[in-house]
């Protein structure tokens, strides 16, 4: 797993690829929203476009960190969402939890609103 972090426009955007299957990438990932978020963002996009495979425990590593934000008071979004990660979605009711585009420019857009 690889992680990347960049300002565009306000929003703190992470950027996941590889597998996120949880260990050390957890970690890394609970890590790099938590910076943001302590360095005052209060609009966080995370792009799991370039993610190759996600099992139970990424999910769980994707709501820890939605957790961090709003518990920082800040909107966490996904974006470049796979058509099979938003089935995942579905089958266990995440797409309640999660506002995930199709692309960065559109979530980007969403923070506007």
């Amino acid at each position: 797993m690889k992680v990347a972090t960049r300002m565009e426009g306000g929003v703190a955007v992470i950027t996941l690829s590889g597998r996120l299957v949880g260990g050390p990438d957890a970690d890394e990932v609970r890590e790099a929203v938590r910076e943001r978020v302590e360095a005052g963002a209060r609009r966080v996009l995370v792009d799991i476009g370039e993610v190759t495979w996600i099992n139970s425990t990424g999910l769980g590593i994707l709501i820890t960190a939605r957790a961090i934000a709003a518990g920082a008071g800040a909107a966490l979004k996904l974006s470049r969402v796979s058509h099979r990660v938003r089935q995942l979605f579905m089958v266990t009711r995440l797409h309640q939890v999660f506002d995930a585009y199709e692309t960065n420019e559109e979530a980007l857009r969403s923070f506007a609103d």
